[in-house]
């Protein structure tokens, strides 16, 4: 090979050059993780016992344990509750956000730090100080003859407060949100005005229909997102009381690292993934009968 030649194998091949240091990442930090616990799930594999047996009964034990299915049931609770409260909280305050209203920035900012701020450990042990029987709340409750409230260990509020934690961090929803609002034609709203459209209808007939598609693509990250939660059940309730904030990815943690049973935390593991697929395509299947994507040929 002469260096004519040489040179123009360079020159034709040197993008793979530029996202070798990525693909590299990728195979060795995403792809091979991803495929060892495939394989791991239909094995019992223990952290210092290695591998004795295969089979599926992993994914036996998954929907036949009551502790698992429970937990189960208690992530789609969860994503169910924080996935609608977090979207119309995200929008209402977007909408609001969207008037030219004096000191604005300011609380465009304000709103969006918790969505910096709430995936950190300190965030969830603030919020477990708030709501302990001693805390915050139950301090404000009691100031005005009220009776202090056991919120972290009574399940029929354990979830709530879980749940009101990742609600409360609707900023990047928010702000994806904000600009799709500012996205919306201005002539649109004139016209309402002119046929006798007040703000709530406005609202619901102009607004609402022009930003399906950022509602959609919200609707499905943060649903994603839930599925996947961990910090806050794992830091301010441990799983308790009576498994009620036990989600499927502290499942996942309490077996794998906990038991050491890596076989049957990476079944549960993609348990989940299979749940958060079937959600993704079923959302993607269902967008053509409410998403509005103007003229454009789909």
């Amino acid at each position: 090979m002469n260096s004519m030649t040489l040179k123009k194998t360079i020159k034709e091949n040197i993008g793979w050059v530029f996202i070798l240091p990525w693909l590299a990442g990728f195979l060795i930090f995403k792809a091979y993780p991803m495929l060892a616990s495939l394989y791991y799930s239909f094995t019992d594999f223990h952290l210092f016992k290695g591998v004795t047996t295969t089979g599926i009964d992993n994914y036996i034990k998954i929907f036949t344990d009551a502790n698992i299915l429970k937990a189960i049931g208690v992530t789609f609770r969860y994503a169910f509750i924080t996935v609608p409260l977090k979207l119309i909280a995200a929008l209402f305050i977007a909408y609001i956000l969207n008037f030219k209203l004096r000191g604005v920035n300011f609380f465009r900012t304000a709103y969006y730090i918790p969505s910096i701020l709430g995936g950190s450990v300190a965030i969830s042990v603030l919020w477990k100080a708030l709501f302990r029987t001693d805390g915050v709340i139950n301090f404000i409750i009691t100031s005005f003859n009220g009776q202090a409230i056991n919120w972290l260990a009574d399940p029929k509020y354990s979830l709530w407060i879980i749940s009101l934690l990742r609600v409360w961090q609707f900023g990047s929803a928010m702000v994806i949100f904000l600009a799709a609002l500012k996205g919306v034609p201005g002539e649109l709203y004139e016209a309402g005005a002119i046929d006798g459209a007040g703000k709530w209808r406005q609202f619901f007939q102009i607004t609402i229909p022009m930003i399906t598609p950022v509602i959609f693509y919200n609707f499905v990250t943060q649903l994603a997102q839930a599925f996947q939660e961990f910090n806050g059940p794992y830091i301010i309730t441990q799983g308790g009381p009576m498994r009620s904030t036990t989600l499927m990815s502290l499942l996942v943690y309490n077996n794998a690292f906990q038991e050491y049973k890596l076989g049957l935390g990476s079944a549960i593991a993609w348990v989940m993934f299979v749940i958060i697929l079937v959600f993704t395509v079923i959302s993607f299947a269902t967008q053509k009968y409410w998403v509005y994507y103007g003229d454009e040929e789909r």
